[in-house]
């Protein structure tokens, strides 16, 4: 009687990365990565789209890290414009980990305004990072068409993004200062705040410059910006 023949290890470890048990699904992530195979990176990918652990996903993306880009990014390139939102989001921030050139054609106007939020944040942390020299003026005009959207965490990820772009975003926030939208106006004062100050706390900023539009320029406040 023949005996059965063994699952490859590569096999065991993808039909783990489909666990119902998030603590296997972890172990075989960390597996992909310490021992990295091209038959994983397809299934890696995928299970970035719908992992609904946030440290699995984590150590998915370590995993992916840990291929050849040549295997990784064209797959994630792809996921970056696919369904759902968590696929694009996870490919944008394991496309910003890596860090590769020539990625920044993956960070299209369209990924810039999704109108998911944490797609946008994995847009704009992965653009400062992939940004070309030269190209931080047009991607501090693109960044600054979202000023006012969200929630505090939204602003937040936002003013870090232009702040990141150092002097580049200077001339963009000082006519958004003057815009004729409050929530905009404010957004762009507070991210001026917390580039002159990092340590102020974002929704302390954000209190602050709408007391500056409430009184005006004349008020004490206003005095107090100029």
């Amino acid at each position: 009687m023949a005996m059965p023949e063994a699952v490859p290890y590569t096999t065991r470890v993808v039909r783990a990365l489909a666990s119902d048990d998030g603590s296997v699904r972890l172990r075989a992530a960390l597996a992909a990565g310490t021992d990295p195979d091209p038959a994983y990176v397809g299934t890696l990918v995928a299970r970035c789209a719908v992992e609904p652990d946030f440290g699995v996903r984590e150590m998915l993306t370590w995993a992916l890290i840990r291929h050849p880009e040549t295997a990784t990014v064209p797959l994630l390139v792809a996921a970056s414009r696919a369904e759902p939102a968590q696929a694009r989001a996870q490919a944008l921030h394991t496309l910003s980990k890596i860090a590769a050139p020539g990625t920044w054609e993956a960070i299209t106007p369209a990924l810039l305004g999704d109108p998911d939020d944490e797609v946008a944040r994995a847009a704009w942390r992965a653009a400062v990072v992939l940004v070309p020299e030269g190209g931080e003026a047009a991607l501090a005009v693109a960044l600054s068409a979202q000023l006012g959207r969200g929630d505090p965490d939204v602003r937040l990820s936002l003013s870090r993004a232009l702040i990141a772009l150092g002097g580049a975003a200077l001339p963009v926030l000082a006519e958004r200062e003057r815009a004729a939208d409050p929530e905009v106006r404010a957004h762009a004062l507070a991210t001026e705040r917390l580039r002159r100050d990092p340590s102020l706390g974002f929704a302390s900023a954000i209190e602050a410059v709408k007391r500056v539009i409430a009184l005006g320029p004349d008020g004490p406040a206003g005095r107090e910006e100029r």
